[in-house]
């Protein structure tokens, strides 16, 4: 990012202590040393070039011309004008931002021709008077962050509400629009037509900062919100075991709009854990659950996009372990809420409200700051540990896993699999399978006879198939993934995944 360059100017002598104090101020405070650069002719090198011409054009390469006006005038010139006058006049000809500080409270005792200037400046901007460094250095505090708002380099307000820079009308997919607004009307009776012109959709939910696109209108319906947004994606990893281990068997980097970054993370998960079939004994329709609830994993996901913070440069992750599913997000609570009031009922203190409503208005939120109430009774219902809240460089959400919740819930086995030969622990079983290919080439039905399964279960096929994407085992005739002469061998991936687990 390119620094705005600050010219420091005022009378050498009187303001030689004041300038160096500026200076070194500028350039040490965490927030304006990003955006500025100061400059004071004392740090001038020695040059073969007369001095007037140097500040000259110091002004004219600055973005910010400070003026310090004291008690004295300063060195006159042939025409008697001092420097100080003369670079307030090219700063006032080149249009640059000018900041004005007079030191002292009696005009009387100034030199005349500092008092005609500071008339001059007063006709032109806005002065503000000193008398101590403190109250310069806190005044020209007050009138950079000014600038910087005035310039919208930082923001005043909601992250969300903020104008997006760089983004303009066409970076925003009208279908995306007209598909939220089909369906925020179903879910919500969303009160604009289907045929509504996208302007008054955008309008409707405050997504427009001076007819530009906010930050919110990019995350929501941007053709390419990461373009803008760049850590606005989600990572998910899944891991076989209960810490972070590498080779990670599966990882997925999803972009997109919020609604698909909140599609793909919940599939991510939910394709993962394991999936209960009933029967059909006591109804037409065979009973299906998940280990953990659908509206649990959707819920804990869609908090950490809503609310995060979109100015840090961490990304919202979803961690799947054997033991549990971890939700992160670069945020933190509040200043009102408390991890122990998340446990109950609470306001809603939305940390980006504009992308909060649309959220709100298809569904993907039921209800306003009921969020973690209905997880914590999702959970309970479903025989399930309550959900965990925590702060840990970012708000985290802990949900235990029980493998075999889903089985008991519908008294059935995993998907496909024959009434005949339930499983559990399934986690488990995929490191039996790899263990198995680590010693031999195998097929299915050895697999399945060697797991003590009478015919092989749709559980197997479906950790086959998850190995095979993961890349932890390759198929012995990949040009004939049917054949009835196919095998399986472990990769280097997998060995090493294997190892990864012994470990631990």
């Amino acid at each position: 990012m390119e620094k705005h360059k600050i010219f420091i100017s005022g009378v050498q002598k009187e303001f030689a202590k004041d300038r160096m104090i500026l200076k070194d101020y500028l350039k040490n405070d965490p927030l304006l040393r990003r955006f500025f650069e100061p400059f004071i002719f004392e740090e001038i090198p020695a040059a073969d070039r007369r001095a007037d011409e140097v500040y000259l054009d110091e002004v004219r390469h600055s973005s910010i011309y400070i003026g310090l006006f004291g008690y004295e005038y300063g060195g006159e010139d042939q025409k008697g004008i001092s420097p100080t006058q003369r670079e307030f006049e090219l700063a006032t000809e080149l249009n640059k931002h000018r900041l004005i500080f007079i030191k002292g409270m009696d005009d009387d005792k100034r030199h005349p021709k500092m008092r005609e200037l500071i008339r001059i400046a007063g006709e032109q901007v806005i002065r503000r008077r000193f008398v101590a460094p403190a109250e310069l250095i806190s005044n020209i505090y007050a009138s950079l962050i000014q600038y910087l708002e005035d310039k919208e380099i930082i923001r005043n307000g909601p992250f969300d509400a903020t104008y997006c820079r760089n983004a303009l009308m066409p970076d925003l997919d009208d279908e995306k629009i007209r598909k939220f607004l089909r369906h925020a009307r179903r879910a919500r009776g969303f009160p604009l037509s289907d045929d509504a012109e996208i302007l008054d959709v955008l309008i409707h939910l405050n997504l427009l900062d001076n007819g530009r696109p906010t930050h919110a209108a990019i995350l929501l319906f941007g053709k390419q919100p990461q373009r803008f947004l760049i850590s606005s994606e989600i990572k998910c990893a899944h891991f076989h075991g209960i810490e972070v281990a590498k080779p990670i068997p599966s990882y997925q980097v999803y972009k997109g709009t919020l609604f698909e970054l909140v599609d793909h993370a919940v599939d991510f998960v939910m394709s993962k854990i394991n999936l209960a079939v009933g029967t059909r004994a006591h109804s037409v329709q065979a009973p299906v659950e998940y280990e953990i609830p659908q509206e649990v994993v959707r819920e804990a996901i869609v908090n950490a996009v809503a609310h995060r913070d979109y100015t840090s440069n961490g990304s919202v992750q979803v961690m799947l372990f054997a033991d549990r599913l971890e939700v992160w997000n670069p945020g933190t609570l509040p200043s009102t809420l408390t991890l122990e009031k998340l446990r109950h009922s609470h306001g809603s203190v939305p940390g980006n409200p504009l992308l909060a409503e649309p959220l709100y208005l298809t569904k993907y939120i039921e209800r306003m700051g009921t969020g973690t109430g209905d997880m914590i009774e999702r959970c309970r219902r479903a025989g399930l540990k309550e959900p965990e809240f925590k702060l840990n460089d970012g708000f985290v959400t802990t949900i235990r896993r029980k493998p075999g919740r889903a089985f008991e819930a519908v008294g059935g086995q995993p998907e496909s699999q024959p009434e005949s030969q339930p499983e559990s622990q399934p986690e488990f079983l995929g490191i039996r399978i790899l263990h198995l290919l680590e010693k031999e080439l195998l097929g299915k039905a050895e697999l399945s006879g060697k797991l003590g399964q009478k015919e092989i279960s749709g559980h197997l096929n479906k950790t086959i198939r998850m190995f095979l994407s993961d890349l932890l085992i390759e198929m012995t005739l990949p040009d004939k993934p049917n054949s009835r002469l196919q095998k399986y061998r472990l990769t280097e991936k997998g060995k090493e995944y294997l190892k990864s687990q012994e470990k631990q």
